[in-house]
């Protein structure tokens, strides 16, 4: 049967307030965040520091959540940021972004809005020229979730 389907007939039958408590937030796991970090880096472990992650330590709404994240980085032909990357614990994908960056980019600063399925931890992690990665990781508090995929429980 079409999932589609499913979800509007069910829709229909249910109204939109049932159908929250028949459905969870299709979710990854920290070991699942860990291993798509690890895929990034190429199993190096990153550093912590040099990193900085600006995101709303409680977040009302998970639509739409502003993110900017920051690497202490000259941004010279000689040392410079190559990517920066955001990861997260419980959303249904555990890579949200990745973004590449050359020292003609001026400056390590990225920013935008992502969806978050529900409370979790994130990770920014940074790619520099050398070859080093860095991180720092968030926990956040999402009070109205996104993301919810029809997931039974």
């Amino acid at each position: 049967m079409d999932h589609a389907a499913t979800r509007r007939t069910l829709l229909r039958a249910a109204g939109a307030l049932p159908l929250l408590a028949l459905v969870r937030p299709a979710s990854a796991t920290p070991d699942e965040m860990r291993a798509a970090i690890a895929r990034w880096t190429g199993n190096k472990v990153p550093n912590e520091g040099k990193v900085t992650f600006d995101i709303a330590k409680l977040i009302d709404n998970g639509n739409a959540v502003p993110v900017t994240i920051r690497a202490d980085s000259p941004m010279t032909q000689q040392d410079h940021v190559t990517g920066i990357a955001l990861f997260n614990e419980r959303n249904p994908e555990t890579d949200i972004v990745r973004f590449t960056l050359t020292a003609r980019s001026g400056k390590a600063e990225v920013s935008t809005r992502i969806r978050l399925a529900t409370s979790q931890k994130l990770a920014a992690v940074v790619r520099m020229s050398d070859g080093s990665y860095w991180q720092q990781t968030v926990d956040v508090i999402v009070a109205l979730a996104a993301c919810i995929e029809g997931e039974p429980m």
